[in-house]
This record gives structure tokens, C-alpha cells and sequence, in this order.
């Protein structure tokens, strides 16, 4: 290239890896072979440099964008526009059609020409700006030559065509000023003012009906009352359910003539006893982990229970509790010891209890060393305080409180001393007893009563479910 060319603008597409040059031309050096331009953009972007020199050996296509020498442009600036789009390294030969945009440049000469940036042709056209390298050989591969409506495709939607506006940074604050907020939800609303639209929303959701969420009741009942059970004789002391709900504790006399009056209308103590042990059956299955625990593919970690029981109705109502855990192939280990004289509700408990899988032993010589799943305590008798004195009973709290076991009592004895075994369930009957403060959990067993033979509270009934 000759030095007279120096000052006019031109491209300089160095392949994919330098990508393409624009700029003024500063200086030629026929010796080194290397051309310099002036304020270039690099891919449509303005260099952070104010000069770059290229090497002929990296430079695959020129082309004169302006002629800047005035002597020569009338002239050569045809033939030399034609010349240039075929001035390449071989690989193109196509001549191309530019749109134009002059951006006025920074030199301080009066006479040079602004730069000026290649943006897309239109559509229609028939010949389409120049692709990039790396496009031209997409489509070349696809239709076996340039050319063609899937390089002018191509070239729509990969094209490297910028604006110079990209260099100034968005003014998103002074845009979100513009936006009157108020003004358009006057326009909506078809109101001039905020106050209007208040009163409009507001005479809207008194029109609407009133939405309830799904753990909201949509009826209006009568306001709730927490005490709903009420009795002729208070235990002195009082539990709350998890719903809220009052229980009062009621004496053991209280508790007895409640019992009386059950069986005179038909609850016989053998239909008690039977609703014990399947409501206590039931618990200690939730306490060992229900279905998760007595599955068919667990035979092999069968849960452990060992029940503690003495001679009198308590104790009956351990064994009834053992049986039906013995019918849900649960391992039961009961305790009673070789008593000379026992109540016959307890020999009747034994005879079906030995009917069942469960194994049944008098000594605590023959219960497990090891810790157990868990451990029922029925060895207290709310009429026989003498009990805790014998060997057999002291020898039997002993061992459950070195096994280490958690501990379900059913029906313990009002004491108020500390417990012997101390619980950490108790499953009262009915209506709790006031037991010892203890951090035991208080539970209660609907026995089946029906709410008529509660004296002075016919038309309320009980909260005795435990569940």
C-alpha cells in the first residue's frame, strides 16, 4: 500500500482470532510490511488505545471504507472501493453492499473524513453485508458454497453489528422518573385522584364476601369454652388437653362410685377390663413405632415388652393389655409372681393369657438383663398400700429401674409420696387421679361410660379419649 492512502478510513478483517479492525489510516512501513490506524474500533467497539499497527502477515481482507487523499478521489475512488473488496488472502471474492453511519472522530486534522461503522443491509437486498469468517464457513458446509438465503439468514441473526450508543451506560433512574405511577392507576380506575381509588377499593371489598382460609371454620358458632367438663368433687389439681381443653382431677372415692355406677347400667368389669388392654395395646404399638415397627420383613427385630403385675385389678388389666400384644406377635414377658390367693378377674387374665405366644414368669431371675423396648408397670393397687413393702414388689421396681426402659403406668395409685418406678407415660381411666408432680405425660383411656352416668353433668361428655 501506497502512503498516499494514509488518512483514509479503511476495514482490516484479521480472521477469527484478532476479529475486525476499523480505523483512519496513520502510517504504511513498506520495510516491516505493517500498517497503522488511528482511533480504531475493534469489532464495532472503540480501542481503549489511540493507535494499532497490524502485520501484513495477519491481515486476510482490506477494504477502503473512505478515501481520504482529494487529489485522487474523483478518480480512484471507484476503481479503488472495486479493488479493495478484492484485495483478500483468496478467500473472498464476493463484493459487498454497506450501509453507511458517520460517528465524527477526535483528530485534530479539519480535513479527515469521519469513521464509519458497517451496519446490516436491509433485508430485501440483494447482496447481504459480508459475514464473518466463522458464518461463511457454517453455510459453506451446509450448501456447499457462500452465498445464498441460509448465509443471508445467518448473517440476520449472527451479525457483529454494533451502535456506538453501547458506550454511554443506560440511565435506568431517569427512565423510572418518567413513568407516573399515579397517573396511570387514574387511568385504570377511570378516577383523578388517590382518594377516590381508595374509596372505590374499599366499597369493592365490602361487596366481595369475606374469603376463610383453610384452618379457619366458616361457621358462626357460640364462643368456645375450655372448662366443659365439671365436677362434684375436685381432686385438686388440673390438666390441659393439647387442644386446650380443661380436665379436672377427681379423688379416688369420686373414681370409685363412678365405676359403681357404670356397671349398675351394664359396663361389667369384664367389659372394662377388655377396653383397658385393647386401649393400652394400642398406645404401647404407637410408643414402639407402630406399623413401622411390626412389619413382615422385621421378624427378625421384634420389639420387647415386659409387663409388671400384681394381684388385684390392676394387675388384671396389665395381663389383658399383654394379651393383645401377644396377638400382634409383639414379644411379652409377663411378670406375676406364685401368689396364694388372687382376685378372680386376674386367674380369668391368666388362663387366656396362656393361650397366647407370650411367655409368663414368677421370678425376676427370668427377666432380661438386657434393656427392653418397653416396660408396664400395673404393680400398684389403690387399696392396698402394703404392697410396696413386700420383697417381690421391691425386688421388681429394682430391676426396672436399673433395665434402663421407658416406662408406661396404667392406672397408677394416687401417692403422694414419689413413685417407685418412675413413668414416663401414665394412661389414666376416665377422668385423671391427682398423681404425684412428676415430669411424667398424662393420658386418658375412654373405658366406655356413656356421658349419663356422670352425676350433676347429664348433658356434657367427658374428654376421655387419649388419642
Amino acid at each position: 500500500m501506497d502512503a498516499k492512502w494514509v488518512g483514509s478510513v479503511v476495514s482490516i478483517n484479521c480472521g477469527l482470532t484478532l476479529g475486525v479492525y476499523q480505523g483512519a489510516v496513520s502510517s504504511v512501513d513498506h520495510t516491516s510490511q505493517t500498517i497503522s490506524l488511528k482511533q480504531p474500533y475493534h469489532n464495532g467497539v472503540r480501542c481503549p488505545v489511540a493507535e494499532v499497527t497490524f502485520s501484513a502477515m495477519d491481515i486476510k481482507e482490506l477494504k477502503f471504507l473512505d478515501i481520504q487523499n482529494t487529489t485522487n478521489k474523483p478518480s480512484s475512488v471507484p476503481g479503488a472501493a472495486t479493488e479493495a473488496s478484492h484485495v483478500t488472502s483468496g478467500r473472498h471474492n464476493q463484493s459487498s453492499r454497506v450501509t453507511q453511519t458517520q460517528v465524527p472522530t477526535s483528530s485534530s486534522h479539519s480535513n479527515t473524513a469521519p469513521i464509519t461503522i458497517l451496519r446490516r443491509a436491509p433485508v430485501g437486498s440483494s447482496n447481504s453485508r459480508g459475514g464473518t469468517q466463522a458464518t461463511q464457513k457454517k453455510t459453506n458446509v451446509k450448501n456447499g458454497g457462500g452465498g445464498g438465503f441460509m448465509r443471508q439468514r445467518d448473517d440476520e441473526c449472527f451479525g457483529d453489528g454494533t451502535d456506538e450508543d453501547l458506550d454511554t451506560d443506560f440511565d435506568f433512574e431517569g427512565n423510572l422518573a418518567l413513568f407516573d405511577k399515579a397517573a396511570v392507576f387514574s387511568q385504570i380506575d377511570g378516577t383523578n385522584s388517590h382518594t377516590n381509588r381508595s374509596q372505590q377499593h374499599s366499597r369493592q371489598d365490602e361487596q366481595k364476601p369475606r374469603t376463610y382460609r383453610h384452618d379457619e371454620n366458616i361457621l358462626q358458632g357460640k364462643p368456645i369454652a375450655y372448662r366443659q367438663i365439671s365436677v362434684p368433687q375436685h381432686g385438686g389439681k388440673e390438666y390441659c388437653t393439647d387442644s386446650g381443653l380443661v380436665v379436672p382431677s377427681i379423688p379416688y372415692e369420686l373414681h370409685k362410685r363412678l365405676l359403681a355406677a357404670a356397671e349398675r347400667q351394664g359396663l361389667s368389669l369384664e367389659r372394662r377390663l377388655e377396653m383397658i388392654g385393647i386401649c393400652s395395646c394400642q398406645m404401647a404399638l404407637t410408643l414402639l413405632g407402630g406399623p413401622n415397627r411390626l412389619t413382615p420383613k422385621n421378624v427378625h427385630q421384634r420389639p420387647t415388652v415386659v409387663i409388671l403385675c400384681g394381684p388385684h385389678i390392676q394387675g388384671a388389666q396389665g395381663i389383658s393389655c399383654a394379651r393383645h400384644l401377644a396377638n400382634h406377635e409383639v414379644e411379652v414377658i409377663l411378670f406375676l409372681p406364685n401368689f396364694l390367693k388372687m382376685q378372680e378377674s386376674v386367674t380369668s387374665e391368666v388362663n387366656l393369657f396362656s393361650r397366647t405366644s407370650g411367655k409368663q414368669v414368677a421370678s425376676v431371675k427370668d427377666l432380661p438383663a438386657s434393656p427392653v423396648d418397653l416396660l408396664i408397670n400395673c404393680l400398684d393397687c389403690h387399696v392396698n398400700r402394703l404392697l410396696k413393702e413386700q420383697s417381690w414388689y421391691q425386688t421388681a421396681a429394682d430391676w426396672a429401674n436399673s433395665n434402663k426402659a421407658p416406662v408406661l403406668s396404667i392406672d397408677p395409685a394416687v401417692s403422694e409420696q414419689c413413685q417407685s418406678i418412675e413413668a414416663k407415660w401414665t394412661l389414666s381411666l376416665g377422668l385423671p387421679l391427682p398423681l404425684a408432680d412428676t415430669e411424667s405425660r398424662v393420658y386418658l383411656c375412654d373405658i366406655g361410660i356413656p356421658k349419663m352416668v356422670f352425676p350433676g353433668n347429664r348433658n356434657q361428655l367427658p374428654f376421655t379419649f387419649w388419642m
